[in-house]
């Protein structure tokens, strides 16, 4: 079993205190986002866990818990998102040249193979166009070359309720010229260039199609093979393979302007005064009408087949 901690919010950066007390529980309840009442109970043994897959943009509040989740027996790995963008889309994230020595810092504790960068998404604007992109990236790759073997790439998705008027969808041959300029920077510097979930063919640009939550680097991470699913309920493009998620919508503190799991700043600031770090749940405590489940778990290692790393 995969935990995904979490596409919906940032927990290595607000929530590693609450995270940490459900390891040392050994479960966590998660309330189905579709259905408040129905609750999933997760069973978070290190025997069942294969690997938890952490997502963040800034993962300084966790680095001093990882020789815990090591003495413990947990596999992990880092999907670690930097951006070029400045606090007009980012609002609440520290300088970016913090969030680059902290990069390094994890990849020095972990190795480059367990800690993979996310650009992602990709706004082109006229405050962000193709030719910055072209520049910071490049500038990126050379900070990170050797801290990572990857970089996912993804070009943003419009929702309506995004307000910056400048984020709009991305004509194909705009994001192909942008594609190019990322592909050539990501091989200068020995970083294999993905994307995740876009639909347009970006292989010519150098850029080959791929998953976030990507089995290869799961079996690497582990050890061993996985029998592993692609994920259900993802974007139609989306190769990741299936996870549990334990996080919840609109408690992320980041203040992304261009986020889909953040819904209002009134809503993230009314959840964050339900957080409590010693509850079962990341918002708020268990409710008479919950319905309690048992998730069904089960470890995905065939341990009988040791994995060896090989290029893609």
């Amino acid at each position: 079993m995969i935990i995904s901690a979490s596409r919906r919010t940032d927990i290595p950066c607000f929530y590693s205190e609450w995270f940490m007390e459900r390891i040392r529980a050994g479960y966590v309840l998660v309330r189905n986002p579709m259905n408040a009442s129905q609750v999933s109970r997760i069973v978070l043994n290190p025997e069942v866990v294969d690997c938890i897959v952490f997502w963040t943009k800034d993962a300084g509040n966790i680095m001093h818990k990882l020789a815990a989740l090591d003495e413990l027996g947990y596999r992990y790995c880092f999907q670690y998102t930097v951006t070029p963008y400045g606090n007009d889309l980012e609002r609440y994230l520290r300088p970016k040249k913090e969030i680059l020595e902290n990069f390094k810092d994890l990849s020095v504790r972990l190795g480059k193979n367990r800690v993979i960068w996310r650009y992602d998404p990709i706004i082109i604007s006229e405050r962000y166009p193709v030719s910055y992109h072209k520049e910071t990236f490049a500038a990126m790759c050379e900070e990170l070359s050797g801290y990572t073997d990857r970089v996912i790439i993804s070009f943003v998705d419009y929702y309506r309720k995004i307000q910056d008027k400048e984020i709009r969808e991305i004509p194909i041959p705009v994001m192909r010229e942008c594609a190019k300029e990322i592909g050539k920077a990501a091989a200068d510097s020995h970083i294999r260039a993905q994307s995740c979930g876009e639909i347009v063919d970006l292989e010519d640009c150098g850029i080959l199609k791929g998953a976030c939550i990507d089995r290869r680097v799961l079996e690497e991470v582990c050890g061993c093979r996985l029998d592993l699913k692609k994920a259900k309920g993802q974007r139609e493009a989306c190769q990741c393979v299936e996870s549990i998620d334990i996080g919840a919508y609109n408690t992320c503190l980041n203040g992304c302007v261009y986020c889909y799991a953040n819904f209002s700043e009134s809503s993230i600031q009314a959840n964050r005064k339900k957080h409590d770090k010693n509850s079962e749940l990341l918002l708020g405590t268990r409710r008479d009408a919950d319905k309690i489940y048992e998730r069904r778990q089960k470890s995905c290692r065939i341990c009988q087949e040791t994995f060896c790393r090989r290029e893609d």
